[in-house]
């Protein structure tokens, strides 16, 4: 049986690192003031709402993925990248949340029982 894909395309906290190697050297340095920036960047990367939204859809992804096991992989994507744009001008999206089952846009908006229909509907065909 071949997993369902399931894309959502979001906007996403973005933060910032140094380069793999730096990162290693600050870490193993025990630097305090680069944890308390690396967690200042993910706190101010988006307005308090859009947080709220990006972690009420984390909430979701891993509760569904637990849910659905296997039969359902998640591909979350940002919005604001390149593959974001993207992927929204594919499906002809211009509000986010967007859920993609199966390359096909879905659900639009942060109420994600319509996608859960979808993904239910979708499996429903599948043989177990």
């Amino acid at each position: 049986m071949q997993s369902l894909m399931v894309e959502i395309i979001a906007y996403a906290p973005t933060q910032f690192y140094h380069c793999a190697h730096c990162e290693v050297v600050w870490n193993a340095a025990e630097m305090p003031n680069v944890q308390k920036w690396h967690a200042d960047t993910l706190e101010t990367s988006m307005p308090p709402e859009m947080m709220q939204e990006y972690r009420n859809l984390s909430d979701w992804v891993r509760d569904a993925a637990e849910h659905y096991g296997g039969r359902v992989v998640f591909k979350v994507i940002d919005a604001a990248s390149v593959e974001g744009f993207w992927k929204s001008l594919r499906y002809g999206v211009r509000k986010y949340p967007a859920v993609a089952i199966e390359g096909k846009a879905r659900a639009i908006g942060a109420d994600l029982k319509q996608a859960e229909t979808f993904i239910n509907q979708h499996l429903a065909f599948q043989p177990a």
